[in-house]
């Protein structure tokens, strides 16, 4: 996972690369881990389906952002600190401006048109988690030990909805890969360089573990607003297991019940979040833009987005340097193999539920789906492209069904 030989990445290519996927990211995120790999593994190939698939499994692991983790990582392993920084902001800044745009009031995405299009950026969601998960299991399920793995971790995700239990999925997928895995194979190359060293790992984690712990005795001896409400963001991003849509009901808890926000605005931006490319945290900027007492405004809303993402940023910064030392063993080799089968899995009973049960509702729908589909693995499109195709077709559907008597 770096550049190649005699060729270094920057930082404003990073930027560059996430800008694009942050006004085109739609589907929440299981659908952006479908979106990066077909532009940083398929496309740009900075990194292969195993690496990625390593990466991707270490982020589930680990509180925070699973998605924006997985950006950072890559930004930071192309072009250092900047490059996650850049990565970061790329992926992040497009959504947080349309979530302040609409805490001061503007309206988006109203009438038939706004619907259709709102619809038809969900059915591409379906196209591009699609293609990952075909991708993936054709690298890391080769065998029929790794596509049983697979298969018992979408069966389990399929019949649960506790957020607890994609990380008990992927653990059970390690141990299984232990058991059933261990095949002779060749030493694993460092994939994941990461610009980190093990000091700055440590720094990390120690910084992190300090203001999850630290914040909240600070704030009960200094009553500053905008301490408790860099404090209330922290603790949400710290806390979260199983992605975004997961931070939502920490917050509601962390900002309804003091009288911050109220239920009606909070459930207003949960609304327009749903709505826009880019990862869900970026509604701390829009709780931040609203919130009661100050800070608010501009300043509440990078307030918001710099305490919840840091604890993740923070934490996986402190894992990527001890991950490859780790990885190197043969009985860690075996049980990664059972991880990465697994996280097909887990991708696969997301294409199902959430993606595909919220979007395809109709024949036409399928139809949609099937074009983005084929679009992005028979013809190679890029995935704006495929994004403003399935829009533009959501949107003639939604005003066909209009016109129709």
């Amino acid at each position: 996972m770096h550049p190649p030989a005699g060729l270094e990445g920057s930082p404003f290519e990073v930027l560059l690369a996430f800008l694009k996927l942050g006004v085109s990211c739609f589907g929440g995120p299981i659908a952006h881990i479908g979106y990066f790999r077909d532009e940083f593994v398929v496309r740009r190939r900075w990194l292969d389906d195993a690496a990625y698939a390593d990466l991707v499994a270490l982020c589930q692991f680990l509180p925070g952002p699973a998605s924006s983790q997985v950006g950072f990582s890559i930004g930071l392993a192309r072009a250092g600190y900047l490059g996650g920084l850049a990565a970061w902001t790329g992926f992040t800044l497009p959504s947080a401006i349309i979530l302040v745009m609409f805490a001061y009031g503007a309206t988006m995405l109203t009438g038939p048109a706004g619907v259709g299009l709102l619809h038809g950026l969900m059915l591409v969601a379906v196209a591009i988690v699609a293609q990952a998960v075909w991708g993936m299991a054709r690298t890391l399920c080769t065998d029929r030990q790794r596509a049983t793995i697979a298969l018992v971790a979408a069966l389990i995700l399929l019949y649960t909805t506790s957020p607890l239990a994609q990380i008990a999925t992927i653990a059970g997928g390690g141990v299984a890969g232990l058991w059933l895995c261990r095949t002779p194979a060749p030493a694993m190359s460092p994939h994941l360089v990461a610009a980190v060293s093990p000091r700055a790992g440590l720094v990390a984690l120690l910084a992190f573990l300090v203001l999850l712990v630290g914040l909240p005795l600070v704030r009960d001896f200094h009553h500053s607003q905008t301490l408790a409400l860099f404090d209330a963001f922290y603790r949400s991003g710290a806390l979260v297991f199983g992605g975004g849509h997961v931070v939502l009901p920490l917050l509601r808890g962390a900002f309804v019940p003091p009288g911050w926000v109220s239920d009606d605005v909070f459930l207003a931006g949960y609304g327009a979040a749903q709505a826009i490319p880019g990862p869900l945290f970026s509604f701390a900027a829009y709780l931040g833009a609203v919130v009661h007492p100050s800070p608010h405004g501009l300043a509440g809303a990078a307030l918001g987005l710099l305490a919840i993402f840091l604890p993740g940023i923070l934490i996986v910064i402190g894992a990527l340097p001890f991950w490859n030392s780790l990885r190197q063993r043969a009985g860690a080799q075996a049980v990664m193999r059972g991880v990465n089968a697994a996280v097909v899995g887990l991708l696969g009973a997301a294409l199902y539920n959430p993606i595909w049960t919220s979007s395809v509702r109709t024949a036409a729908d399928l139809g949609i789906a099937l074009i983005g589909f084929i679009l992005l693995t028979a013809w190679r499109a890029p995935p704006l492209l495929v994004v403003g195709v399935s829009a533009l077709l959501g949107m003639t559907l939604c005003q066909l069904s209009i016109a129709s008597p």
